[in-house]
């Protein structure tokens, strides 16, 4: 039995820990640590059978019987409190992204290499059952090689303003997921983005330095070109489509719906709205991202989501809002030339 602390008592927080209680029967979460501990956060531990509840989640990476952390606090933590995981010699899971300045994702890099642990990424997608499907269709050579990719990423409203401000921006908090998928059904590394944007539904974003709206282009490596579009407002719920067309074929992925009922009748034809948060959509490749974490300790293996694999949508995303900014492609090694 794999004992676990979370740092972060907030949504995702959350999600984890009723996913581990429900789906992971060989962990158990021992403590949790969140530096504003409210009675909701307190009440929902307890009913979790959390034993240790703490303000300072150094408590947690000092508890001899924890041996992997999930950091699931707020984006500016996730590198320091990793290097200081690692140095303390636990395996790491860490929501994404590990960082927006490139420097401190290669110190966390060394770190964790440097102490020999587990270190995921939380990019959730990868496990998701509709895009797994996609990149086994890929892979079996079903649809040839890849030529063009097309995700389509909307979400059913708008995040707060405040959030906004400490987000990185819609590249590197929303488009990020899709920027990882580009890379995991493709097979390929991104080259050069081209990104354009606007603010049409909320002024307020404009104001934190933000957009809403955004169309992205990729040039992969292998030839693939990839296309991304974003909004933060769909207002028939979250909307989550994806493509690959290659030289044989292609293949492609709707909405998650309630049900799959169809009503026809003489006014017209209906379906249900897709689900209408990331929540409901995603939450089995939630519970499937931590197993896998889990059997990677278990196992001595490598994880599927490495750190690596958080450095490069940071890349790209960094491209893009360079790309934004300048009205011009930008290539990713403009952005890192390591």
């Amino acid at each position: 039995m794999i004992k676990i602390g979370i740092i972060g008592g907030g949504r995702i927080g959350k999600v984890h820990g009723e996913s581990i209680s429900k789906y992971v029967p060989n962990a158990e979460v021992k403590a949790i640590a969140d530096p504003i501990m409210t009675d909701e956060i307190r009440a929902w531990a307890k009913s979790m059978g959390i034993k240790d509840i703490y303000t300072n989640y150094r408590h947690i990476l000092e508890d001899q019987e924890i041996e992997a952390v999930l950091i699931c606090s707020s984006t500016h933590t996730h590198s320091q409190i990793s290097i200081e995981a690692a140095q303390a010699g636990k395996h790491i899971f860490c929501e994404k992204p590990i960082d927006h300045d490139l420097e401190r994702i290669y110190k966390v890099l060394n770190e964790v290499e440097r102490a020999g642990v587990k270190f995921q990424i939380g990019f959730n997608r990868r496990f998701d059952h509709n895009f797994k499907a996609l990149k086994e269709a890929r892979e079996s050579g079903k649809i040839g090689v890849p030529h063009i990719i097309r995700i389509t990423s909307r979400d059913p409203e708008p995040p707060p303003v405040e959030y906004v401000k400490v987000s990185g921006g819609i590249f590197l908090d929303m488009t990020i997921h899709d920027f990882d998928m580009v890379r995991y059904l493709s097979g390929s590394e991104v080259e050069e983005v081209y990104a354009v944007g606007n603010v049409l539904v909320d002024p307020a974003l404009e104001e934190a330095g933000d957009i809403d709206t955004a169309i992205v282009t990729l040039k992969l490596e292998n030839g693939c070109l990839a296309v991304i579009d974003n909004s933060r407002r769909a207002a028939y719920g979250y909307d989550q489509r994806a493509e690959v067309f290659g030289s044989k074929g292609a293949v492609a992925v709707t909405n998650d719906r309630n049900s799959t009922a169809v009503i026809s009748t003489s006014e017209g034809v209906t379906t249900e709205k897709p689900l209408y948060f990331f929540l409901e959509r995603y939450m089995g490749s939630f519970s499937e991202e931590i197993k896998q974490f889990i059997d990677a300790i278990l196992m001595d293996t490598e994880v599927p989501v490495t750190g690596v694999d958080g450095l490069k949508p940071v890349l790209i995303g960094l491209a893009a809002k360079k790309s934004l900014e300048e009205g011009r492609p930008v290539k990713i090694s403009e952005i890192d030339n390591r």
